[in-house]
């Protein structure tokens, strides 16, 4: 089981499953809302128990995002009618045994880093 928490603690979630294929995010989205890219894994919504005041904001019109609504912390992405939602890997607490397995939509990533870690990098999706 793994378990993560926003900036101040008002969020709380913990996943019983193991995240797939997880993920760093280059999109522009995901670069305004973590300030860089965005680390997460996929797991089945019945693997994700979520305690706290969370706030779902439509950011596309493809997907939701969740936040803390006190200190704003972005912790998860949903697609809309998925049954598996992404959780936000900088937010676990404690070692996870976990490992990036590729980056995705490098075609938008910002000009001020390079991506070196040998990991593959899909332009999108």
């Amino acid at each position: 089981m793994l378990a993560g928490t926003c900036l101040c603690g008002a969020v709380r979630f913990t996943v019983t499953a193991p995240p797939e294929r997880p993920a760093a995010c280059h999109c522009g989205q995901c670069r305004r809302s973590s300030g860089h890219y965005w680390a997460a894994g996929t797991v089945p919504d019945t693997a994700l128990r979520i305690d706290g005041p969370l706030r779902w904001h439509a950011s596309s019109d493809i997907a939701r995002r969740g936040f803390c609504p006190t200190c704003g912390s972005f912790l998860f992405w949903k697609e809309n009618g998925s049954s598996s939602v992404d959780f936000s890997l900088g937010a676990l607490t404690g070692p996870t045994g976990l490992k990036l397995e590729r980056h995705i939509f490098t075609a938008f990533k910002g000009d001020y880093y390079d991506i070196a870690d040998g990991l593959p990098q899909e332009a999108r999706e």
